[in-house]
């Protein structure tokens, strides 16, 4: 609750001052973005039994109002709804993939980007932005499953009900149907995600003005963040040595890298004035 308020107070503050300057361009707009995400875990990429993939995901609708200091410099304020996380296969000794651990997450993602343009009049023009991102989370799962196999089990990480040990490392796996590991919804709180992330927002794209007041804008857009996805006390637990889903400790980040597409109407006039 603190790290919001101190992120609101921020905001207001910066547009406040925004507000109090002469000759400001004031814009509001909506925009949409496909993206490839990833959740960078240290403890399941150095686990043999897990294989990482790509994932893409929609983030269908998002809000942006700002305002342009100089024909070089704006702030500007979003509010995106974002999905996003990660599949990681689980796979056998003989590398054939047996079952899937899945994060599946929801963020309304508030950025505060510095926006830093080319200055030019033209009807396009470069820009650059980055700044914070608060990232609330709306819901979010971790499911483990796979087939009865033959696994390789590092030593430290707990060993699955009912495995039986090889002698070489391997363990022959019994099936673990679909399990919930974490969850937005879990009543015990070392089974739940963060309620929300700070994270570090950026782009670099192309503003298009195709009237008098209305631009398109295009970009590459990267989030990370800064702070774990999981509840505190779990990542507390398992520094610990505690016995809990021994298997996952290991800082995790989001990352998220995608193309954004967004139409603006800019009070008092686009720069170009496109006729």
């Amino acid at each position: 609750m603190i790290m919001k308020n101190l992120f609101l107070a921020f905001t207001i503050g910066i547009l406040s001052t925004a507000a109090s300057q002469a000759q400001i361009r004031l814009h509001v707009g909506a925009t949409t973005a496909v993206n490839t995400t990833f959740v960078l875990d240290k403890g399941l990429s150095e686990d043999p039994r897990y294989n990482s993939t790509f994932s893409y995901d929609w983030a269908p609708i998002g809000l942006a109002a700002g305002v342009d200091l100089s024909p070089s410099f704006g702030i500007q304020l979003e509010t995106i709804l974002s999905n996003q996380g990660q599949i990681y296969e689980v796979i056998d000794v003989a590398k054939e993939v047996v079952g899937e651990r899945r994060i599946d997450l929801q963020y309304v993602h508030i950025p505060l980007l510095f926006k830093f343009m080319s200055g030019k009049t033209n009807r396009a023009r470069m820009n650059f932005s980055l700044g914070p991102q608060l990232s609330l989370l709306r819901e979010g799962t971790e499911t483990l499953e796979y087939d009865a196999s033959v696994q390789e089990i590092p030593p430290g990480v707990e060993i699955p009900e009912g495995a039986v040990e090889n002698g070489d490392g391997t363990y022959n796996v019994p099936e673990l149907t679909t399990t919930e590991l974490l969850s937005s919804a879990a009543e015990n709180e070392l089974e739940q995600f963060k309620n929300s992330e700070v994270q570090i927002a950026g782009s670099l794209g192309v503003d298009v003005d195709i009237t008098p007041n209305i631009y398109l804008s295009t970009m590459i857009r990267a989030n990370y963040s800064l702070t774990d996805m999981r509840n505190e006390e779990l990542i507390d637990l398992l520094r610990q040595g505690g016995n809990v889903a021994e298997d996952v400790f290991g800082r995790r980040a989001n990352v998220l890298l995608g193309l954004q597409f967004g139409v603006h109407y800019m009070f008092g006039g686009v720069p170009s004035k496109a006729r």
